[in-house]
C-alpha cells in the first residue's frame, strides 16, 4: 500500500528545474498531464528502478517533490536530495536571470565543502 509524502518546495520554474537536475545528473522526464483539458501541466519524474518514481508535480504555485518514501531509492536521504537540488536551482535562477540583464556567468565550481562559488561579469558597453 502506497503512502505518498508531498513535500513543498521553492521551484517555481520548470526550466531552471530542469537544469538543476540535469546539473546534478539526476536522469527524468517530463509528463504533461491532460493536454486536452484547457489548463495543462507540465511535472517531472525521476524514475527508480523499484517501479516507485519520484514526482515534481505542479500544484498552481510550485512543484511538490511527490514521493513514497517506505521506497525511497536515492542514494541520500530526501532531506539532503532537496537541498541539493535547492543549490542548484538558486545558481540556475541566478545565472539566468542575471544574463537577462547583461551579466555573463564565468565561473561555476562546486567546493569541496558543498557550497558553490558563482562568479558573473558584465560590461560596460556604454562609452562616453
Amino acid at each position: 500500500m502506497s503512502h505518498f509524502t508531498y513535500i513543498k518546495t521553492r521551484f517555481q520554474n520548470l526550466f531552471y528545474l530542469e537544469k538543476a537536475l540535469n546539473r546534478l545528473n539526476i536522469t527524468h522526464e517530463q509528463s504533461i498531464t491532460d493536454p486536452s483539458l484547457k489548463s495543462y501541466n507540465t511535472n517531472l519524474i525521476v524514475s527508480q528502478s523499484n517501479g516507485y518514481d519520484i514526482q515534481f508535480t505542479w500544484n498552481g504555485q510550485e512543484y511538490e517533490l511527490v514521493a513514497d518514501m517506505s521506497f525511497w531509492e536515492q542514494s541520500c536521504p530526501i532531506e539532503t536530495f532537496i537541498d541539493k537540488i535547492s543549490q542548484q536551482y538558486a545558481g540556475e535562477v541566478i545565472i539566468g536571470e542575471s544574463q537577462k540583464i547583461g551579466f555573463q556567468p564565468i565561473q561555476y565550481k562546486q567546493n569541496s565543502d558543498g557550497s558553490t562559488t558563482l562568479v558573473l561579469e558584465r560590461w560596460n558597453t556604454k562609452i562616453k
